[in-house]
């Protein structure tokens, strides 16, 4: 599968949950084998912890709340040009790829 979400990218979320519905946050996360992208503040799940020993160490028990992944298809990239949510396009010039925002026309990648 072809992923235009790099690590890093700045994407706002278009469909899913109401409370997670267009808001941004950072890449933090890409698998393309699923299709899936975590991304940071969004998707928040929780998760009861239980007191493990483990090589010497005690890890303390409690609830532990980290991002979940959504799928690539909920996310769209924010172009750093005109900060918006747009379509990405590939361009190919000298042998390189590069992403450019189909709003614009400014390229994403430097």
């Amino acid at each position: 599968m072809d992923v235009k979400i790099r690590k890093g990218d700045q994407v706002e979320v278009i469909s899913g949950r109401l409370e997670d519905k267009h808001k941004r946050g950072e890449v933090i996360r890409v698998n393309p084998e699923n299709g899936m992208v975590t991304v940071q503040g969004i998707n928040i799940r929780t998760k009861h912890q239980r007191q493990v020993q483990a090589q010497n160490r005690t890890m303390a028990p409690g609830k532990v709340r980290f991002e979940g992944p959504v799928h690539i298809s909920n996310v769209m990239l924010v172009c750093p040009k005109c900060s918006k949510a747009a379509r990405v396009s590939l361009s190919r010039e000298d042998g390189v790829s590069r992403r450019v925002c189909k709003k614009c026309l400014a390229v994403i990648d430097d």
